[in-house]
């Protein structure tokens, strides 16, 4: 196959592509964004490119204007390669992402540990069959006792492949799509190649969709991104789709959290000018910073990274696909979408390859998204013979009850303090954050961080073990008062009276690390929320929580969460402790299942079609219940018989 040199301005920046690559294909791999928000199709007009030098053709011009022509402008998803080259980008032309190889990046990024310690020994397996495939073919060539037409050809060739016969590529090949772009380049890829060809084909609303036709075998180059898309904390998961291997895993902060902690105050601003698409951008951001830190620290050629499969919360879903989510909080609280159809990644502005694309799991109601599908799809709780309860721990704090017969969900504003918002010293899951912590004479605070490092903060587990302690020695009253003793580590301060728990000579920050009377107030009701859903979920359901059997708990906590601990303060049930399984972050977990197996696709979509929704808004009972848990453990004492407090 000829190679051509492209060279790009003002980057002045010159690679080498196949004959018959798009100009944008070729900025793709250079790591140049050109934007293109319908995916390559020619209809946006938004990749405009000035041709300095060289010789392409573009099969169509529609979107040109005579003055464009005059000025030797050309859409670069339309443009194929046809000798070298010399183009220049416009600034309008450009995706401003050059924030994603700032070396200031690096410290948002947790490893991979950080994310998903362990795999649940609950974790549901599914058979191998990803959502995006590569299939090398020889075709045969035409003659005249066989002048079937290059598509036709092209189709039969992927029928006849060992993969479909294997049943190992994606459903629906009987219905193989693809588009008029692809259709325009093959009769010449088709004999440039030798008719040696290799099919990138991805699973699309139940059907199969060629998404790229390149040149020769590249069948092990192919990639795919798993996302769970949280109020707080984005993660993301580069997949080897070819091995069947996490190649990397990182996260970062939500970007949007300088528009409001929660989803409430996102969709609120959401309704402002502009509000909509800065909410947008800003998850789309920080998307795209994951996606370019992996793909570079593993030097993959974007047009490789065929899929991303993602998982959120409703809104975060809206405002990820820039759908207004006004009407999630509106009675009767009904969503634009539960179940988005798979579309192209670039028509969200995800950049991977121009014609790659996204599926979000589906969701079940306005406050039980598709991270909490993805959540029971990876417990297996809808799987259970026995009566299980599932809880998700994090914002919006989620409870599914149910077994193989039945789900039914419900959710809580638990609100961000448990993902370090919202609290003075709070921060996420990552290196440097106090996750594990014990009060010993005298009020002697010892602790483990994250990685060993210094001290920068406490994350969700070390607040349980804080007020488990605090509560256990005296420091702190049931109501959250911190007690007036004689210690030099108890203050007064502007929210209340202050415990430091790391002095500022110690810590990473050189300020000390505390906590106040706000912080514990603002812990207590998220962990009030959370009780007081699961309790009312299982009372309306005519159980009681002594006839679960399995409690499993999903959130950022890493390994770290003490039950012992989070029973002591009141956060969950007090139940036999064999019955709790920590499984990580379940909704990343869900989520690359699905990336990597059709199998899990359909589970996830039955499971959200089965799952009902309990509104608590609606409920009277449940304000009741929230009240009687803003005590450390509750006003009933009696619902905690195990403690000896």
């Amino acid at each position: 196959m000829k190679k051509f040199k492209v060279t790009f301005y003002p980057d002045n920046l010159t690679i080498e592509v196949n004959k018959d690559t798009t100009i944008l294909s070729a900025a793709i791999t250079a790591g140049i964004y050109i934007n293109s928000v319908c995916g390559g199709d020619g209809v946006c007009g938004r990749c405009k490119v000035v041709l300095r030098k060289g010789k392409v053709i573009c099969s169509s011009s529609a979107a040109l204007t005579k003055d464009d022509k005059e000025k030797n402008i050309y859409l670069a998803c339309l443009s194929t390669i046809h000798s070298d080259l010399e183009v220049e980008i416009p600034v309008s032309s450009r995706l401003n992402l050059e924030r994603m190889v700032s070396p200031e990046l690096k410290g948002l990024y947790s490893k991979s540990e950080d994310i998903e310690l362990v795999k649940p020994k609950d974790q549901q397996e599914f058979s191998y069959a990803p959502l995006a495939k590569k299939i090398y073919i020889q075709l045969r060539r035409p003659s005249t006792n066989d002048n079937l037409s290059d598509l036709e050809r092209l189709y039969q060739g992927i029928q006849l492949s060992p993969e479909v016969k294997q049943s190992t590529l994606v459903a629906g090949i009987e219905n193989i799509q693809t588009s008029l772009s692809n259709i325009k380049q093959l009769g010449e890829l088709l004999r440039d190649s030798e008719w040696k060809i290799t099919v990138s084909i991805g699973e699309r609303n139940n059907n199969s969709e060629i998404i790229a036709i390149e040149p020769q075998n590249t069948t092990k180059r192919i990639y795919g991104f798993a996302f769970d898309i949280g109020t707080t904390t984005i993660s993301g998961q580069l997949i080897d789709l070819d091995l069947n291997k996490v190649l990397g895993t990182r996260a970062s902060y939500n970007k949007q959290a300088s528009f409001g902690s929660d989803v409430i105050t996102r969709i609120i601003y959401a309704q402002e000018k502009d509000g909509l698409e800065k909410l947008h951008m800003a998850v789309i951001e920080t998307v795209d910073e994951i996606i370019q830190d992996l793909v570079q620290e593993h030097k993959i050629d974007l047009n490789d990274l065929l899929y991303v499969v993602t998982s959120g919360n409703t809104t975060m879903i809206h405002l990820l696909l820039n759908i207004d989510p006004a009407n999630i909080r509106r009675e009767p609280y009904t969503p634009t979408v539960n179940f988005a159809p798979t579309i192209r990644a670039v028509e969200a502005g995800i950049n991977i390859n121009p014609r790659g694309l996204i599926f979000c799991v589906p969701g079940i109601a306005s406050y039980v998204g598709g991270d909490i599908t993805a959540g029971v799809l990876s417990s297996g709780l809808y799987r259970q013979e026995d009566l299980g309860l599932f809880i998700d721990i994090g914002t919006n704090g989620e409870v599914v009850l149910g077994d193989r017969e039945f789900l039914v969900s419900c959710a809580a504003s638990a609100g961000p303090a448990f993902e370090g918002s919202g609290v003075a010293c709070g921060m996420r899951a990552s290196r440097g954050a106090i996750q594990k912590l014990k009060i010993g004479r005298g009020t002697k605070v010892s602790y483990s961080t994250i990685a060993g490092d210094r001290p920068r903060g406490i994350c969700g587990s070390g607040y349980i073990d804080l007020l488990a302690e605090m509560l256990r020695c005296g420091v702190m009253d049931k109501d959250g008062k911190i007690k007036n003793t004689r210690n030099s580590l108890i203050r007064d301060g502007q929210m209340g009276k202050e415990f430091v728990i790391v002095p500022a000579a110690e810590s990473a920050s050189g300020e000390d690390i505390l906590i106040n009377e706000a912080d514990i107030e603002n812990l207590k009701r998220a962990k009030a929320a959370i009780y007081a859903a699961c309790s009312i979920l299982v009372r309306q359901m005519n159980f009681e929580f002594s006839q679960l059997k399995k409690i499993f708990i999903a959130g950022g906590f890493g390994t770290y969460l003490d039950i012992e601990n989070a029973i002591q303060i009141g956060l969950l049930p007090d139940l036999k402790r064999p019955k709790f399984r920590f499984i990580g972050n379940s909704a990343i977990a869900g989520a690359r299942q699905i990336l990597i197996s059709l199998e899990a696709k359909k589970e996830a979509e039955e499971i959200a079609r089965k799952m009902t929704c309990m509104e608590l808004s609606t409920e009277p009972q449940y304000m009741d219940e929230y009240m009687a848990a803003l005590f450390f453990p509750h006003t009933d004492l009696t619902k905690f018989p195990s403690l000896v407090l």
